[in-house]
């Protein structure tokens, strides 16, 4: 394999395609509604059927209603969050070698070795790189050709 290495820029377009393109594949890719049902439930329940101060009926009302948000709006939470951390906007070096991938950025340096990934996922802009201790990266197709995106995904089969 030849060596690769390019620069982009983490910007807010990059940091939505990422989200857009792995959130079908993360963890929390359909979203748990039975928590937030089951604290509306409890809370509904205690405000109508216990002569308690209703302090805690509302907490536990408030928080259903906070966590059916947090689902709601988590593509926009996630996208703020990362903005507004010190790599946002930053430039970040890809290098893609026979040692395995390496992103660089100022405020960090992430080395993925070929035998630390367990699986390519292809999805229609990008690479989702898992591994073995199932954390995922993502990287998108534009920066790469088409031929080092076929050796990426045959590299790590």
């Amino acid at each position: 394999m030849q060596p690769f290495k390019t620069q982009f820029t983490l910007s807010r377009d990059y940091l939505a395609e990422c989200f857009d393109q792995s959130q079908p594949y993360g963890k929390g890719a359909k979203p748990n509604y039975l928590f937030p049902v089951l604290l509306l439930a409890a809370g509904s329940g205690t405000l109508m059927f216990t002569e308690q101060p209703k302090v805690l009926g509302y907490l536990l009302v408030a928080l259903g209603i906070l966590e059916l948000l947090h689902i709601r709006f988590r593509r926009a939470w996630w996208l703020a969050r990362q903005t507004m951390s010190k790599s946002a906007n930053s430039e970040v070096t890809l290098t893609v070698d026979e040692g395995g991938i390496t992103t660089e950025s100022d405020h960090s340096k992430t080395t993925l070795s070929w035998s630390d990934i367990e699986r390519v996922i292809e999805t229609e802009l990008g690479l989702i790189l898992v591994t073995k201790s199932g954390g995922q990266q993502y990287l998108s197709k534009s920066l790469f050709t088409a031929e080092l995106v076929r050796e990426i995904a045959a590299r790590a089969q």
